[in-house]
């Protein structure tokens, strides 16, 4: 195709996906449970980062996870006590058990304290052109604390080859505008052309089939490349396309 077809073919799923009816059967589903912006925010990350395998069972034990911090987890996160880390400790999610999920709550407390919340972490620290640089960043002041090891595999990082899949999941439904009732357009401050794709295999798979991507690795590498190309369709909002990929991917079997 060329790029005007391709660029039509791709806006009309984008149109046919990015509506408020996507919200029945993916994760995002969990942050417009709330009106507190920081509990979009906090319930947002924790969702995106145990975003991975059955979308079936995402939603469930992210539901789950919400239940367990009383359905207010930016108050959770702030004034736990350790009685209430107690209360984590049967959580498990595939490879996220309990222990990491502890860690989570303390180091977001300690990004609320003393770093002024995740949008300020993230919003400081982007680079003219790119977030994946400020993803790296993210990951250093997120591990601040004494923490376990294991952990640190459930935060990406884009500088040790990762496509950090989740956390670019997670700026879009902090960045994007909620005009579509999708996306919460919740942070003001970080341009939606700055966002990268959340690429995963389904997304990759397609994008390869339409000629917008050649490597065949889903990492950093292969984000870049297909950054580059999303943005010669819309400058100013290329992850809308993500919405296209990943429906003809997963619901069409494109």
């Amino acid at each position: 195709m060329k790029r005007s077809e391709l660029r039509e073919f791709l806006d009309e799923k984008v149109a046919l996906y990015n509506n408020d009816q996507f919200l029945e059967s993916d994760p995002v589903q969990i942050p417009h449970l709330f009106t507190k912006k920081e509990d979009m925010e906090v319930s947002g990350f924790l969702t995106a980062t145990i975003a991975w395998g059955n979308r079936k069972s995402i939603i469930a034990n992210a539901h789950r996870l919400m239940d367990l911090m009383h359905h207010s987890p930016h108050d959770f996160v702030r004034h736990h006590t350790e009685n209430d880390l107690k209360g984590l400790e049967h959580f498990v999610h595939r490879t996220f058990n309990a222990e990491d999920l502890v860690y989570f709550v303390r180091s977001l407390k300690n990004i609320y304290e003393h770093h002024g919340g995740l949008e300020a972490v993230f919003t400081q620290n982007q680079t003219k052109t790119s977030l994946q640089p400020t993803i790296a960043h993210f990951k250093r002041i997120f591990f601040a604390l004494p923490h376990p090891q294991r952990t640190t595999k459930h935060v990406s990082d884009p500088e040790k080859g990762s496509a950090a899949k989740r956390i670019n999941m997670f700026l879009r439904w902090m960045v994007r505008s909620n005009a579509a009732g999708v996306d919460l357009g919740l942070w003001k401050g970080i341009p939606p052309a700055k966002l990268s794709c959340p690429l995963d295999v389904h997304s990759g798979n397609v994008a390869r089939k339409l000629k917008l991507l050649k490597r065949k690795q889903n990492d950093a590498k292969a984000v870049a490349a297909l950054d580059a190309q999303l943005r010669k369709l819309d400058p100013q909002d290329p992850v809308k396309y993500d919405y296209a990929l990943f429906g003809l991917g997963v619901f069409e079997k494109f």
